[in-house]
Order: structure tokens, then C-alpha cells, then sequence
């Protein structure tokens, strides 16, 4: 009985009851209740649907465009100790910088448009990609750098063919992270800059002071973060089978 208490969908519908409960008795616009925000769901659904479309096409272009550019460029730091060297404190130095404050200096180069958000998104994404692929990198066993040393690979066969597959592992986590930071700042950036996006959906709706619609919105955004998630962690178990399972041999040894 204290299980079923204690259970994840239990805690959730005894908040939603409280929740509705204390919107019953507010009778107020401004306080909706969790049937006014599923009503809201509703009645906005096809919009939604198309808001977050637009949010996911920004986020997923950001993100692809942080991957291709800062993964290779980490594991070039994390070997190569002169470019390390130059690359960790301005990797260090732009960590600190909220990507907000970047929509300015984007805007003068890239303008309002659709490029001018993909880029405050890839930089978002960008920096746990490149500390993780240059301190997984910088850590790989140094009985891999002699295979490729007596196996005659250049640096950058090195790179590709033992430092990435290696790195993949703390990649991986690394991906997550940047998924996350990507739909995060591709939200924040369409309140800047858009005219589409939910983004641009929760701010005209509190405006307005559709209340219930923004929280709508806010909870198909919270859904799709969870899809996203389930489905990186999904990938990680198919492609990266071989690292759980030498590490539960390792365990058990």
C-alpha cells in the first residue's frame, strides 16, 4: 500500500486533484485549473502542433550544426597540445556567457531571421559538446595512441578511427545535454526574434492573458523534452551496446 502511494502516477494525479481543487475555489482566469489547460490543448492542438514544429526544426539544425563543427574541433583539442592550449580558455571564457547575450551580436551579422536563431542555438549545444569531446579525448588510454602509433596512423586517422570511437561514451551524455540546452534556447530565442515558434506562442498567449493556453503550451513542451530524451537515451543503448556490456563484464570480474 505505501508503494502504491509512493508511485510516480499516484504523486501526479494527487497534485493535479489538489490543483483543481484550489482552482475551483480561486474561480479566477488568472488561476486556471488542469481541466481549463486540457480544454486549452484542445481547442489549440493543430496550432501547437505547428509552433512546435517550428521550435524542433531551429533546435535540430542548431544542434546538427554544433555537432559537426565542435565535436571534431574537441577531439583536435584533446590530442593536439598547442591547439588545446589556445582553445580551452576561450572554450572556458564563452562557457560563462548566458546565449541570450548573444542575440545582439548575432542580429548584426546574421539579422532576425531564421539563421540569426540557429546560431544562438548551436552555440548553446556547442559548448558540452566540446569540453566533453576534448576531455574524453585527453583521456584516452595510452595503450590506444601505441596501437595507432605502431599501426602507422597519421594524426587524423587517429582521430577518426580510435579518439572518436572512444569518446562516443561520454558523447553520448554530452548529447543529451546539448539536446536539452538546443530546445531551451531555441524556445528563449523565438520570444527575441520570432514570429513563430512556441516561443513566440507562450508570449503572445500571456499577453493576452490566456493563462491556460501558456501552460498548454508549457506542457506540450514539457512531453517533447521527455520524448527527446527517451529517444537519445534509446540510441545510446542500440549503438553503444559494446561499452555497457564491457563494463557489466568488468563489474562482475
Amino acid at each position: 500500500m505505501k508503494r502504491l502511494f509512493l508511485h510516480p502516477a499516484a504523486v501526479l494525479l494527487a497534485a493535479l486533484l489538489a490543483w483543481q481543487i484550489v482552482a475551483l475555489v480561486k474561480t479566477t482566469p488568472l488561476f486556471p485549473g488542469p481541466l481549463d489547460v486540457a480544454g486549452a490543448l484542445w481547442d489549440d492542438g493543430p496550432r501547437l502542433i505547428r509552433e512546435i514544429g517550428h521550435t524542433l526544426r531551429r533546435a535540430v539544425a542548431g544542434f546538427a550544426l554544433a555537432a559537426l563543427t565542435m565535436i571534431p574541433l574537441g577531439l583536435a583539442m584533446g590530442r593536439i597540445r598547442a591547439l588545446g592550449f589556445v582553445g580551452e580558455p576561450l572554450v572556458a571564457m564563452l562557457a560563462t556567457l548566458p546565449p541570450p547575450a548573444t542575440v545582439p551580436v548575432v542580429m548584426l551579422f546574421a539579422g532576425t531571421g531564421d539563421l540569426a536563431k540557429i546560431l544562438v542555438i548551436a552555440y548553446a549545444a556547442a559548448i558540452p559538446l566540446v569540453i566533453n569531446a576534448a576531455e574524453a579525448a585527453r583521456n584516452l588510454h595510452p595503450m590506444l595512441g601505441l596501437v595507432g602509433r605502431s599501426l602507422g596512423l597519421t594524426r587524423l586517422e587517429t582521430l577518426r578511427l580510435i579518439a572518436l570511437p572512444s569518446a562516443l561514451p561520454m558523447l553520448a551524455v554530452a548529447a543529451r545535454m546539448a539536446a536539452s540546452a538546443a530546445l531551451l534556447v531555441s524556445i528563449t530565442s523565438e520570444m527575441l526574434l520570432s514570429t513563430n515558434g512556441i516561443g513566440n506562442y507562450l508570449q503572445r498567449e500571456q499577453e493576452n492573458f490566456r493563462l491556460d493556453a501558456g501552460l498548454a503550451g508549457i506542457v506540450l513542451i514539457s512531453v517533447v523534452g521527455l520524448i527527446l530524451n527517451r529517444l537519445i537515451a534509446a540510441s545510446e543503448r542500440r549503438w553503444l551496446g559494446w561499452h555497457y556490456q564491457s563494463r557489466t563484464a568488468e563489474t562482475q570480474a
